[in-house]
This record gives C-alpha cells, structure tokens and sequence, in this order.
C-alpha cells in the first residue's frame, strides 16, 4: 500500500539534506556490456541499484533525465506520511542488513532515537525523500541528467544498446552517450492522467487560450500552484483517492480566511459512490503476497480486468485517520458560520468548459478577487439520479490518478517485447517481456500483477526476483509463501482451467463472489 495521509506529528528535528554527490562514477566506456541498464531511477530501480551494489557479479548503471531524485515534490504536504511502515524501505525486506536501509539513514543522521521515541512505523514522506536521496547519493551506478532517447538490440554482443542525451542544469542536450547492457530493467514510473472531460480544456489553458484563467493542474503539481488555487476565490477538487483527500484537506483550513488572505470556496466532486476508506486489515494485506500474486497472474485477462477495477479500493482508496481528521475540520470550521464546501459522491464531470468574466456569473466566490478573469463550468452527471447539472469554478485540481505506457524510446525493440490484447506489456510472473527473459518490467504490471505492482513494501522481493534473473542464482531470498490464507482452490483440479476465456457474465460473479468486504461471499 504505498498512499499517505497528512497531519500526522512529526519528529521535532528537521529532516537533514542528503549529500548532493556520490562516488564518482567510472568513466563512460560506450563498448562496455554491463549486466544490468536501468531506465529510471524512481523509488523501484534505486532500490535495485541499492541491492546490486555490494554484488561483485553485478554490473549495474541507471539512468534518469531528472538532475536528481525527487520523489513527488508536487505532493510534499507538510506532515504528510507515506502509509507503509519503515520496514518497506528501499532494500530491508530483501536484505536486512543493508547499509542502506532506512535505519542506517537515521543513524547515519542522528534520527534513530527521535524516530524510537515517536513510536510510529510510518516515516514522513519527506523523511522517505530525504532517505532516498540519500541513499542516491551513495550510489555510483546512478547518472543523472541522461534522457534515454533509443533502445536497440546488438544481436552481434546480444546486449541491449540504450542511446542517451546528456543534459545540463538547464535540460539542454550537451551530448550523447550510450551504454550497452545483458539486461534492461525499466523503471520509468507512471504519468499523471486527466479525465477525458478535461483533457481539452486542460490543453486549452496549457496553451494560453485562455488568459486570466484561473489554475487548471493536476495533483502531482498541486504544491506550486497552491497559492494561487487559493486565492482564485473558488476550487474544485476532483477525484476519488488519497491524493483527492490531502489536497482537499489541505486547502480546507483557510475557507474561511484570515487578515491576511480572504477565504474561498472549496468544493469535492467524486464519482466513486462514498469516500472509500483504504481497506487496510491484515487478511486482506495478505493479498500483497507471492501467492495471490501468483493467483492473480494465472487469471484470464477479462477477470484480471474486472478485479483491477474492484480492487482499487485495496491501495487507492483513502486513510480512514484522514476521512476522520477531514470530517473533525468540517465540524470544527462549522461552530460559528457555515462552511463554504460541498462534497459531491457519485458524481462525474462529463464535460468541462472556460467562460471569461464577460459571459460567467459575478456571484459571491468573486467577490475580492478581481483578478479572477472567468470560471470554469463543470457539467456533472450523478449516477444514482441520472440527472446532470452545471457548477462554476474558477480553479481546478485533478486528483485523477497516474498511468504507465510503454515507452517509445523502446520503439526499436518491439519486435522482442510480448504485448496483450490491449497494447500493454504482457508481463510473465518473474516480471520479463521478451522470450529471452532479458527485459524487466517494474511498476508497469498492474494488469498482469494485481495489487502488488506499486506497493512499496513489495518493490525488495520483486528486485530479488529480477537479480535472480540477472545473475542465474538466489542472491537474496525469494519467499514463496508468506500467507496463512490460500487464494483460489486448495488442490489442483479446479473446475476451469485459468486459461478458459470466461464470459463477462461469469467474470462478474466471480468478481461478486471473491471481493474483499462485500456481501457475496
């Protein structure tokens, strides 16, 4: 489970910065094969670069466009934890005795005992930032600033041949490199996704068509913006998870202003049919596990697709602590006058449009803000009704979610990949794309892997998998079993073989019958 829940106590030191470099890198031999290319240096493949350092077997690089780590800065809520315990850490699962665990980082900057005292499992996201950037900066496979551009394949030296643009401070292209490899592992993350209601409008903005609107962003890039969100003088937030309910949060301690600021109003609009709270006991835990992973992956894709949009509720629904802590500011903020807001279930925004102050309403949300030069209007359509209706805003926050896709820069390599019906990498359960098993994916299986792909506290045991892959033996343990609970039938001779196409009739009993927390057992 890797969402976060804000307003928690933090520890009173600050978070140290991390050193800025590392060892000094090797210089570029461009006829080099190395055992492992890493594509991205997220959370996932530093946590690979972590594991494969003290290998001797292993000769590892990684390369990323940004100049440094940085691990959602768009979302460093003041306060704000990762929901995942320490033990979920870059490396410890699959090698306690890591130096680069996430205890080692609080010795190493005098935080084990402020973190003992606090007796809280979960780490402040940006102590997680701070301790993956200190783990970076300890590592010389890593080159920043290399914006991989091709991937192709030397059949002759039957590497992987990733052609890179060098980058300054600026993100200018200084130069080209290139670095060969057995095997590629990619670890390019997910991108932010808008809802198709908004895509248009969001270009529009992004375009400049619109002068004076008001912010139209994404949650990944909420903190920049959130000064002016707050002034515009009216924000709806949009979306159904933990990054709709920090923001939502976040902003609702100032609707009411101050003397130094006038208040706004703040609106949450969801199309999920309650504010799910993430379902977080430890039997459905136990589903971020080898076996239902593997059960999971043994389904035909129509179940898989049908349980991925079921089980979201498992990892992206919302901290119960912060449906409680946003329902307490509610009833806190309304003692003495009502609260600008209204919070919207089973809703969804079907089309968007941008209205200049000349054509919008010049109702009270724009009063003291004459700078507001029109208003966003949302149509929004409620399930349950059927009915749709039209409301007005003049700033906009997506908290829709993220998406993986199969990179172009692999456009050169496709013949060698394996793909699904729907155009996504068809992933095997060791997490490889090509028949060769020299192409790894990480994060990118959702589809294919169920719940465990972006969880956290799952990413050490898949990099065991990978450098077993890599190095043809077990260099840290690859549990099995770690379940008490069985997932699926106990013996063998099941009445459907999991190859059998199932009708979407059946894939929707199926679904009935097996759901976490449902009523049909």
């Amino acid at each position: 489970m890797t969402t976060t829940t804000p307003r928690t106590t933090s520890a009173t030191n600050p978070v140290p910065a991390p050193r800025t470099s590392g060892p000094a890198p090797a210089p570029h031999d461009p006829a080099r094969v190395r055992d492992v290319v890493g594509v991205g240096i997220g959370p996932f493949n530093l946590g690979l670069a972590a594991l494969s350092a003290p290998l001797d077997d292993v000769d590892a690089v990684f390369l990323d466009a940004a100049p440094e780590f940085r691990w959602h800065p768009g979302m460093m809520i003041e306060g704000a934890t990762i929901q995942v315990p320490f033990l979920a850490d870059l490396v410890t699962m699959a090698d306690p005795t890591s130096p680069y665990s996430f205890l080692a980082f609080l010795k190493a900057t005098g935080r084990l005992y402020p973190f003992y005292i606090r007796e809280s499992f979960y780490p402040l996201r940006a102590e997680y930032d701070a301790y993956c950037r200190w783990v970076a900066a300890r590592l010389g496979s890593l080159r920043w600033s290399r914006r991989v551009v091709a991937v192709e394949h030397d059949p002759a030296a039957d590497a992987f041949v990733v052609r890179a643009e060098v980058l300054d401070d600026d993100g200018a292209v200084t130069g080209t490199e290139e670095h060969r490899g057995r095997h590629l592992v990619l670890g390019v993350g997910t991108a932010p996704v808008l809802p198709p209601a908004l895509r248009a409008l969001a270009d529009e903005v992004a375009r400049g068509e619109h002068p004076g609107a008001g912010p139209l962003v994404h949650s990944a890039q909420y903190l920049p913006h959130r000064d002016a969100l707050a002034a515009a003088g009216s924000v709806t937030v949009v979306g159904s998870g933990q990054s709709a309910a920090e923001v939502y949060r976040d902003l609702l301690d100032g609707v009411h202003g101050d003397a130094r600021r006038p208040g706004y109003r703040l609106d949450w609009v969801t199309r999920s049919p309650r504010f799910f709270p993430m379902e977080y006991t430890k039997l459905t835990l136990e589903m971020t596990s080898p076996e239902y992973t593997d059960h999971f992956h043994a389904l035909p894709l129509e179940l898989r697709q049908l349980l991925g949009r079921e089980q979201r509720g498992l990892y992206k629904g919302i901290s119960g602590d912060l449906v409680d802590d946003i329902y307490d500011a509610l009833y806190r903020l309304s003692l003495d006058r009502p609260v600008p807001t209204t919070l919207l279930t089973d809703t969804e925004v079907v089309a968007a449009r941008y209205e200049p102050a000349s054509h919008g309403r010049d109702d009270e949300s724009a009063a003291g803000h004459p700078d507001a030069a029109g208003e966003y209007v949302l149509r929004l359509r409620h399930a349950q009704l059927g009915r749709e209706v039209e409301r007005r805003t003049r700033a906009l926050v997506a908290a829709t979610g993220y998406a993986a896709a199969v990179p172009a820069f692999l456009d050169p390599v496709r013949h060698l990949l394996r793909f699904d019906e729907l155009g996504r990498f068809d992933v095997a359960r060791d997490y490889t794309v090509d028949d060769a098993r020299r192409v790894h994916v990480l994060n990118g299986e959702e589809h294919t892997h169920g719940i465990t792909a972006p969880d956290l506290g799952f990413a050490a045991w898949r990099n065991a998998v990978v450098l077993r892959t890599v190095t043809g033996r077990e260099v840290y343990p690859v549990e099995e079993r770690i379940a008490f609970q069985t997932f699926g039938l106990p013996d063998a001779a099941a009445d459907r073989s999991p190859t059998t196409p199932l009708t979407p009739s059946d894939a929707a009993r199926v679904v009935a019958g097996g759901r976490p927390g449902g009523e049909a057992r």
